[in-house]
């Protein structure tokens, strides 16, 4: 599998680059005890490859039948799934399926279905840690709704904000068409993502299953009248 650098960690990552250079060489030429700045840099080293880490890129392409299919927007752990009332545009209940990421999983979402974008609108709130339930409707987010190619139903995907993240990037925009191989958007450092399905989806994981973003599928749509 190829891994790139995500173009959102460019700047971070040259900033960063930057200061610990800075910090490290004068330390190094300066202090006289020799042990200081090595550890110093070994621990400079590790925070790097942290933050590389962080926002890697590999390239991925489902391979499955696509007919239908949901995969998951993000690497993670499915930490919620369960009936719920989506208040924000569907205005009915729905099965909310969430998949909760630290920050050692892959941060880019990918778009879930194919469909039409029909709907998006970024909502500032809080900074709750985003494996709370009320982190869905209180921190900050983003709301985007998909409407599928297979049956006409309407997704929502909502990206939301953890307790360390800052940033959520969305890329789409209404009247797109947009496929499950296309990025949706991507959170900084630590967050999750929600998908709100209709709910005679067929459902294929279950709580605490681990995901890949953009390969795993984590259900089917059934046609609307199909209850």
């Amino acid at each position: 599998m190829k891994v790139k650098l995500h173009s959102e960690g460019v700047n971070i990552i040259l900033v960063l680059l930057f200061i610990l250079l800075a910090i490290n060489i004068p330390a190094y030429i300066f202090i006289g005890y020799k042990w200081v700045p090595i550890t110093m840099m070994v621990i400079s080293g590790v925070l790097f490859l942290l933050v590389l880490n962080f926002f890697r890129l590999p390239k991925r392409h489902f391979k499955g039948d696509r007919d239908g299919v949901v995969v998951s927007s993000v690497d993670g752990k499915v930490v919620a799934l369960e009936e719920v009332y989506e208040g924000e545009y569907l205005h009915r209940n729905v099965i909310q399926l969430s998949v909760f990421m630290n920050v050692f999983n892959v941060h880019a979402n990918w778009v879930p279905l194919k469909g039409e974008v029909k709907y998006v609108k970024h909502h500032a709130g809080r900074f709750l840690a985003a494996w709370l339930p009320k982190s869905s409707t209180e921190n900050e987010r983003s709301a985007v709704v998909i409407k599928a190619e297979k049956n006409g139903a309407e997704v929502l995907v909502r990206q939301i904000a953890g307790a360390i993240a800052r940033r959520i990037v969305t890329y789409v925009e209404p009247g797109e068409n947009v496929d499950i191989s296309d990025f949706i958007g991507f959170i900084k450092f630590g967050s999750r993502v929600d998908i709100y399905l209709p709910l005679n989806t067929e459902i294929k994981v279950k709580l605490g299953d681990k995901t890949v973003g953009g390969i795993t599928e984590v259900a089917r749509l059934k046609p609307l009248d199909e209850e």
